[in-house]
């Protein structure tokens, strides 16, 4: 997919290689204003007054600019708006049928060509604003993974929850609490992307995100555990110089899930439903403030590089027997060949200022 910028540039071109004797110019509507490629037209009268009636009229115009010069300017047209015009300046001789023809069919393409450029942009950017890069391609590119239904599969489910957020709410004007959590998801939403998760949900002061879906991940669980550390890095980073701001406690859970679209035709959401998701909530709602706590599966599949201390068997909501839950404190990462050293929260932190 061309950037509108490319695909004005290869109009021109094909227009112009069309009307070799003739000067051609395209021209997109910004503000209200045209702005040209391929410079601009002449400043008569006339010019002008045909370029606004092709806008408004949303039709072909021809004009005489004089005794020798005659100009056709064809309306570009998006969502049923002038976004733009074409436009040919000819000497000696007036347009035929064929040259309008040829004209309004090169402008119609151009139509086309411009919609679908913008309608890119804002559908990359809207994905890209919930989920990675890699992940908003794989939905453009197959849209069958966004119909409705699900499939059963391994994901990890990180849910991050704001410790004394009720209280705080209550201690401060609306606008003022609104503005905490755009900061704090501003900065928690771009991180857990960052480490290969597909945000979700936003439930007041919560976040939900998965990793493993919707596009695959072999090491999901790493994933996840890196983002869980990163995000308390970042959050404790802005809210280093505002005690009285609350902050994020962390829960995160391995296991099988229904993951899918979820919802009606008008209105979906992605996301997974299961045991491992409900477990992942109840260890976050059992964690500390600024703390990541992981489940026995997350452990499991982590071994030997998380660094962990344990939290024993927790009797949590909706489970009849303990679950033996772990703090995860740092990670080992691989610094050279056969050697590890331990990333902790406190590094991440201080490498955002580095």
């Amino acid at each position: 997919m061309r950037n509108e910028s490319d695909v004005l540039k290869g109009t021109l071109a094909d227009a112009t290689d069309a009307f070799p004797a003739d000067t051609v110019r395209v021209a997109t509507v910004a503000g209200g204003v045209l702005h040209f490629v391929g410079g601009q037209p002449s400043a008569e009268k006339q010019v002008w007054t045909a370029l606004g009636e092709a806008i408004q009229s949303l039709g072909t115009t021809a004009v005489h600019l004089d005794r020798d010069r005659v100009a056709l300017v064809v309306p570009v047209v998006v969502a049923e708006r002038a976004a733009g015009v074409l436009m040919v300046e000819r000497a000696g001789r007036a347009f035929s049928e064929q040259d309008r023809w040829l004209m309004e069919l090169l402008a119609s393409r151009l139509s086309v060509s411009v919609e679908n450029a913008r309608l890119y942009h804002q559908l990359t950017g809207l994905f890209r604003q919930y989920t990675s890069a890699d992940v908003a391609g794989a939905l453009i590119a197959d849209p069958e993974q966004a119909a409705l239904g699900g499939a059963l599969r391994e994901v990890t489910v990180l849910f991050a929850d704001l410790r004394g957020f009720t209280s705080f709410a209550e201690q401060f004007p609306p606008e003022h609490v609104v503005a905490m959590l755009n900061r704090y998801f501003g900065v928690a939403a771009p991180v857990v992307i960052a480490h290969g998760g597909t945000v979700t949900t936003f439930i007041g002061d919560a976040l939900m995100a998965l990793f493993n879906a919707p596009t695959y991940q072999t090491d999901h669980a790493l994933h996840a555990a890196r983002a869980a550390l990163a995000l308390q890095a970042a959050i404790e980073d802005i809210a280093a110089d505002r005690p009285d701001w609350p902050r994020f406690k962390v829960g995160v859970n391995t296991g099988p899930a229904l993951v899918g679209n979820i919802g009606s035709t008008e209105r979906r959401t992605y996301t997974a439903i299961g045991d491992t998701v409900n477990l992942a909530a109840r260890l976050e709602s059992c964690a500390e403030a600024g703390q990541v706590v992981i489940g026995p599966r997350t452990y499991a599949v982590l071994g030997p590089l998380a660094v962990t201390h344990p939290l024993g068997a927790l009797h949590v909501k909706g489970r009849r027997d303990p679950v033996d839950a772990f703090a995860l404190t740092g990670l080992c990462v691989d610094e050279e060949a056969g050697r590890t050293r331990t990333l902790r929260i406190e590094e991440l932190q201080h490498a955002r200022h580095s």
